[in-house]
């Protein structure tokens, strides 16, 4: 990016985003997220359905809605581009974003494997231009309070972690979540948030997986459920369960030697959630529910880190890392053995 564009972003006082495609996370979550957001606006939305796009841009009011993500990508108002495309395409839209000059926030998971998403890496920092995979979930406010709580010693040595997120889509066989050659499965769509979480709850790598899964056949043979154990030093381990074939679930549990955080809600939470909630020295204390939509906050860190007012919070070294995770955890499943990390 030239020091113009960068003083041009400046003076405008806002990040002007273009939407690369008409997925329901960016109409129903992220877009309505970034026009409620303090330092984001949206300038433009691309899908390759033309009438799908315009109906888009006009419920939001957006100027400027363009039947190709070319056209997106060639306009030089757009500072910046939300990708929402299945997770097949990802890689190749962030390095062309890229490659126009455009910062990226990628939606999870941000690739198929580390590789591709080490390219993804090294093709925006030769562009210098941000690059931030979306888990909305890390910018919350919860997730500082929670960090401060376990690094503070309330609930003494950290010595577990189990989460779940789960969900039920088997009927919906025409959906994409179920095209292996397209990054299906649960545990690249949900799995992805247990998994992360213990990466930021531990602030180390794994050392080793042992993941079961069920790879239906009558589902693309995608992984529609999956169970494993996450090793991490000093006997420390992430028990964690994802799925697209069974009840709505969505929690988080920390455990430590003199008490344990639950945390309700844990990826995507209602209003009215509490933060968490914290058993320790025989008392339990509610954390109060923090009134925010951690999408908008997301949109605001990332316009931070592109006005370079704080560094970024996530570097895309950190979803490289997440990627070799999930290409452990896939590979303990698909070979029914444990996989150590850094020797798959």
């Amino acid at each position: 990016m030239t020091e113009t564009s960068k003083i041009r972003i400046r003076i405008s006082n806002k990040l002007r985003w273009g939407i690369l495609g008409c997925a329901n996370i960016a109409v129903e979550a992220v877009m309505p997220a970034i026009a409620a957001s303090e330092l984001n606006v949206l300038e433009a939305v691309a899908s390759r359905d033309v009438a799908k796009g315009r109906a888009v841009a006009e419920r939001f009011g957006i100027a400027k809605a363009y039947g190709s993500y070319e056209e997106l990508l060639r306009d030089p108002d757009i500072d910046a581009v939300y990708i929402p495309l299945p997770n097949h395409l990802h890689k190749e839209w962030t390095i062309k974003a890229a490659e126009a000059g455009k910062h990226v926030l990628c939606e999870k998971p941000i690739a198929l494997n580390a590789r591709e998403a080490e390219e993804m890496a090294e093709a925006c920092a030769r562009a210098g231009v941000v690059l931030a995979e979306a888990f909305m979930y890390r910018h919350h406010p919860r997730i500082d309070t929670i960090l401060g709580l376990v690094r503070g010693g309330e609930i003494g040595e950290l010595r577990a972690i189990r989460g779940s997120f789960t969900f039920n889509n088997a009927e919906d066989h025409a959906n994409i979540r179920l095209r292996p050659e397209w990054g299906g499965g649960s545990l690249y769509d949900v799995g992805v948030y247990p998994l992360t979480a213990a990466r930021l709850i531990t602030g180390s790598e794994p050392e080793a997986v042992t993941v079961h899964a069920l790879f239906s056949p009558e589902h693309g043979n995608v992984d529609m459920m999956a169970s494993g154990l996450v090793e991490f030093a000093g006997g420390v381990s992430l028990a964690f369960d994802c799925g697209m074939w069974a009840d709505y679930r969505n929690t988080l549990e920390i455990v430590g030697t003199k008490g344990r955080i639950e945390v309700p809600e844990s990826f995507k939470p209602e209003p009215g959630t509490p933060d968490c909630i914290v058993y320790a020295n025989g008392q339990r204390r509610v954390i109060e529910p923090s009134p925010v939509n951690q999408y908008s906050l997301q949109a605001d860190d990332f316009a931070r880190a592109v006005f370079g007012e704080t560094p970024q919070r996530f570097a895309p070294d950190d979803a490289v890392k997440n990627m070799r995770l999930v290409e452990a955890c896939l590979l303990s499943a698909r070979e029914r053995r444990r996989v150590t990390l850094g020797n798959q």
